[in-house]
């Protein structure tokens, strides 16, 4: 049983077609020490999500931070 006085509150949550942001991406190859991929497939496993998602994600932040410094 509800205690208390209940107030409804509006749906403000986007529908699901609207949480999926795509971005223009370019494939590359990049070779990187086998300690640094070894470190994102550790951290990503503990995440439960892929560890390049994880390395993408660090290098958009990266050039974020950069390209509004400039």
């Amino acid at each position: 049983m509800p205690v208390g006085k209940l107030t409804r509150v509006r749906d403000f949550l986007p529908p699901p077609n609207r949480l999926v942001i795509k971005s223009e991406t370019a494939k590359i190859t990049l070779a990187l020490k086998k300690s640094s991929v070894d470190f994102f497939k550790q951290q990503a496993k503990k995440s439960h999500t892929k560890y390049q998602r994880m390395i993408r994600e660090l290098l958009d932040r990266y050039a974020s931070h950069y390209s509004r410094a400039a």
